[in-house]
C-alpha cells in the first residue's frame, strides 16, 4: 500500500520509537509498504523547531536526509496540492494537515496518522 506518513509519525520514527502504536510500527517497518514523506512536513519541522517546540525537536536536513537514505519517496508540495485544500471541510485548523490530508486525495495515497481529529477526512485517512 502506499502512505503518506504525518508529520509527528516521522518524528517518532526518526527519534522516539517508543511512541509508535504497535500497528505503525508494523507498518513503517513492512518493506512491502511504500512510504512516502511530504515536503510540507519538512517545512513544518523547521518552523516548528526554530519556534522552540518541544514536540518538533529536530534538524529537517537530518530527518529529509535519513527518509530518503532509508528508501522512503518525498513527495513535494504543487500548487494542486494547494488549490484542494479549498474543498476540505473545515474540520481541522493546522494547515500542514490540511495540505497533507489534500496530498492524499490528490496522488491517491493513505495518510497514516495518530491524529483522530484527521479521521473526519474519510477513507483516505488511517489512524493508527
Amino acid at each position: 500500500m502506499k502512505w503518506l506518513v504525518d508529520t509527528h509519525l516521522l518524528l517518532w520514527a526518526a527519534s522516539e520509537p517508543k511512541k509508535l502504536s504497535r500497528s505503525a510500527r508494523r507498518l513503517l517497518e513492512d518493506e512491502r509498504e511504500q512510504l512516502h514523506f511530504s515536503a510540507a512536513s519538512i517545512w513544518e519541522v523547521a518552523i516548528k523547531s526554530g519556534l522552540g517546540r518541544k514536540d518538533f525537536r529536530a534538524d529537517p536536513r537530518q530527518l529529509r536526509h535519513g527518509l530518503i537514505g532509508n528508501g522512503w519517496l518525498e513527495l513535494a508540495v504543487t500548487s494542486e496540492h494547494a488549490a484542494a485544500v479549498v474543498d476540505l471541510p473545515a474540520r481541522h485548523k493546522d494547515p500542514f494537515d490540511r495540505i497533507l490530508v489534500a496530498q492524499a486525495q490528490i496522488d491517491a495515497l493513505t495518510l497514516l496518522t495518530a491524529d483522530e481529529n484527521l479521521a473526519a477526512y474519510g477513507a483516505r485517512v488511517k489512524v493508527v
